[in-house]
C-alpha cells in the first residue's frame, strides 16, 4: 500500500500525474457529458484540496482518486436528479456525444473501435465499469472492486459476464457484412 501523503503539495503531484486517467474516468462516469465531467472531476479535486477527502491509505492512490470521482459524479446525478424533479419532468437523461474518428485510422479500425464502444455501451452498469477501470485504467480486479464499493467476489463476476457478453457481440459484428 501507499504511504498516506502528508502534504498538499505531494496530493497536488499524485493528482496531476493521474489527471489523464481521472478526466478519462470522469467523463465515463458522467456518460461522455464533457462539461459535466470536468464539474465533478474539479469538485472531486477540491474536495482533496480542502481536506474534505482524505487519502488513509487502505488502497492504492489511484484506486482511491477513482472511488472519489466515481461517488462525486454519483452525489452530482443525485444533486442533478432532486433539482430537476422539483422543476421539470424529466426526459431521458444524458446523450454521449458522437466520436470524432482519428484521421488516421483506416476504415476497419474505425469499425473495430465503433463496434467496441457499442458493445461496452450496451453492457449493464456494473459490468460496464469493471471492465472499464481494468482495461482502460489498468486496475486489478480487487482495486476495481475497490473504487466500485463491491466485495472482490461481486466484482470478478460482473468482469466475467461483461467479458463473455463482450465476445459473443464482437463476435457477431463480425460476422456482419
Amino acid at each position: 500500500m501507499s504511504p498516506v501523503p502528508a502534504s498538499p503539495e505531494i496530493l497536488r503531484a499524485k493528482v496531476a500525474v493521474l489527471h489523464k486517467a481521472s478526466y478519462a474516468w470522469a467523463l465515463q462516469c458522467c456518460g461522455h457529458d464533457i462539461s459535466l465531467a470536468e464539474e465533478v472531476l474539479q469538485n472531486a479535486y477540491l474536495k482533496i484540496l480542502d481536506g474534505r477527502a482524505r487519502f488513509a491509505g487502505r488502497s492504492g492512490f489511484k484506486t482511491w482518486l477513482l472511488a472519489l470521482i466515481r461517488n462525486t459524479a454519483l452525489d452530482e446525478y443525485r444533486r442533478t436528479f432532486r433539482r430537476q424533479a422539483r422543476f421539470t419532468v424529466i426526459d431521458g437523461g444524458l446523450e454521449a456525444p458522437a466520436t470524432d474518428h482519428a484521421p488516421d485510422l483506416n476504415l476497419a479500425e474505425m469499425q473495430t473501435r465503433d463496434n467496441l464502444h457499442e458493445a461496452l455501451a450496451a453492457l449493464p452498469g456494473r459490468q460496464r465499469e469493471v471492465l472499464t477501470l481494468v482495461f482502460y485504467h489498468d486496475l486489478t480486479l480487487d482495486e476495481a472492486a475497490g473504487v466500485m464499493d463491491l466485495a472482490p467476489g461481486t466484482a470478478r463476476t460482473h468482469y466475467e459476464r461483461g467479458k463473455q457478453t463482450l465476445r459473443k457481440t464482437l463476435d457477431r459484428a463480425e460476422m456482419l457484412p
